[in-house]
């Protein structure tokens, strides 16, 4: 304020002297400067980023996309050509160490998968060839290895904790420009169902991640681990604000599991669910509005056998509370086969506590394989409707089914109506299993089509 005053003073004196024909010859004129703030503290990250951006790390890997199996799959004027071998490929992304003496990296399966070549080189410029311990590509984690001294690693915070509005730091290597630092808040938590990966649960951000920073930090103010920089919503291939990371404790959970094993050997429930909402929750006359429905319990599953039914809803698993189906798919998917689970369910506005333990996805397959040899794979319902120009139809309608399945192989498909079994009429489910069960050899199937009927024959599984 005193320097902008000084200068209008300076400017009229000199006006005035030139409107009465006076020669001045131009001194200079000082400013006086504002009080000195050298005694202040300024606030900054640099004390917080300065141990911690070591840890931090460049990737960068090199490999070469499997070529298709079959060659007709390739446009024809490229088959036989050295394309069916495959095309190469190079990324860059970031990583994390996360274990100094061990030489352990966090990062994202999407930068490692089918990479040949994995290097990484530290914010001292020193480049070492990376071992992949595991990844998994579903929940987009992978932990790296390399072998170098005076290694830096960030401690882990408890991203359980995060609230939105928090503070956080993005550190990364976005387009290959190393040591990069954005910052932002902790925008949303427990983002799912956005269909960049599998298993999701994110911390929504507002500070800028770009490509390039896939696998880096997210960082809190104490300097802690809270995610892993994984994914951006760029409608136009810019950033706009919208970032995404996988908490530390879920990375945490499946970098425990690859070290271990190498994979993470997922195990099954044999449920469908869907988030509840208020409507739900008014119609099943449940006390809150938050939870998971059980939509349909798979025949003979973990789930199934622990007492589960349609219509429960799913309330804690392992003691957390539970807010909608992707908490319970992401606490049941990352946990190994074999695994117990304890379930607090509200049914018909009672509290029940169930226990199941989750199978291995082969064996629960053949199990299921041998338990229903003619229909495994496929998902039916009763039918019973008058359909024009053909007459009452009652039977069992196929609703979906896998190409890989017994029935697709003998030729069934969406929409038949199975209508007899070995020529006995089948008016719901019920005879259907009930004739099914009792086969030993080929099923005879008459199937309602389009308005006509064939027979198809079933090989027993």
């Amino acid at each position: 304020m005193k320097i902008s005053l000084k200068y209008r003073y300076l400017t009229q004196c000199l006006s005035a002297a030139l409107g009465m024909g006076l020669m001045m010859t131009a001194q200079p004129v000082m400013a006086e400067l504002p009080a000195s703030v050298s005694g202040l503290a300024v606030p900054s990250l640099a004390p917080m980023l300065k141990p911690i951006m070591p840890a931090v790390v460049n990737i960068t890997t090199q490999g070469r996309i499997a070529a298709p199996t079959d060659p007709f799959s390739e446009p024809a004027d490229q088959r036989g050509t050295p394309s069916k071998r495959g095309k190469s490929f190079e990324s860059i992304g970031s990583g994390v160490i996360v274990d100094a003496k061990k030489g352990y990296i966090l990062t994202n399966a999407h930068l490692t998968d089918q990479a040949q070549i994995i290097t990484v080189t530290l914010s001292d410029g020193g480049r070492y060839r990376a071992k992949l311990v595991g990844q998994d590509v579903a929940s987009d984690i992978a932990v790296l290895q390399i072998n170098a001294p005076k290694l830096t690693a960030i401690s882990m915070a408890d991203s359980n904790k995060l609230e939105v509005g928090d503070f956080v730091v993005a550190i990364g290597n976005p387009y290959g420009l190393s040591q990069t630092v954005t910052s932002g808040v902790v925008s949303a938590l427990q983002r799912n169902n956005l269909g960049i990966e599998g298993y999701e649960n994110f911390i929504q951000t507002d500070a800028s991640i770009n490509p390039g920073n896939s696998g880096g930090a997210l960082v809190d103010l104490k300097g802690q681990l809270v995610g892993i920089n994984t994914a951006i919503l760029a409608p136009d291939g810019g950033n706009i604000g919208i970032g995404f990371a996988i908490p530390i404790d879920m990375a945490e959970n499946i970098m425990t599991q690859l070290i271990k094993y190498g994979s993470l050997g997922r195990g099954v429930a044999g449920i469908m669910m869907q988030t509840v909402t208020p409507e739900l929750a008014t119609a099943f006359q449940a006390s809150n509005s938050q939870g998971a429905v059980i939509t349909q319990v798979l025949a003979d599953s973990p789930a199934a056998k622990a007492g589960l039914q349609v219509g429960d809803i799913i309330t804690t698993i392992n003691d957390s509370p539970i807010q909608n189906a992707g908490q319970v798919r992401n606490a049941i998917g990352l946990l190994r086969s074999g695994s117990k689970v304890n379930l607090t369910v509200e049914r018909k506005g009672q509290s029940v506590k169930l226990s199941l333990v989750t199978a291995d996805p082969k064996q629960y397959e053949q199990a299921t394989q041998a338990s229903n040899p003619y229909f495994n794979g496929v998902i039916m319902r009763n039918f019973d409707a008058q359909v024009p120009n053909f007459g009452y139809v009652q039977g069992v309608q196929v609703l979906h089914l896998e190409d890989t399945t017994q029935a697709w192989q003998a030729g069934l498909r969406p929409d038949d109506v199975i209508i007899s079994v070995n020529q006995q009429a089948t008016k719901n489910l019920g005879d259907l299993w009930q004739i099914a069960n009792q086969q030993k050899g080929d099923l005879l199937v008459n199937v309602y089509r389009d308005g006509g009927a064939g027979f198809f024959v079933i090989h027993r599984g």
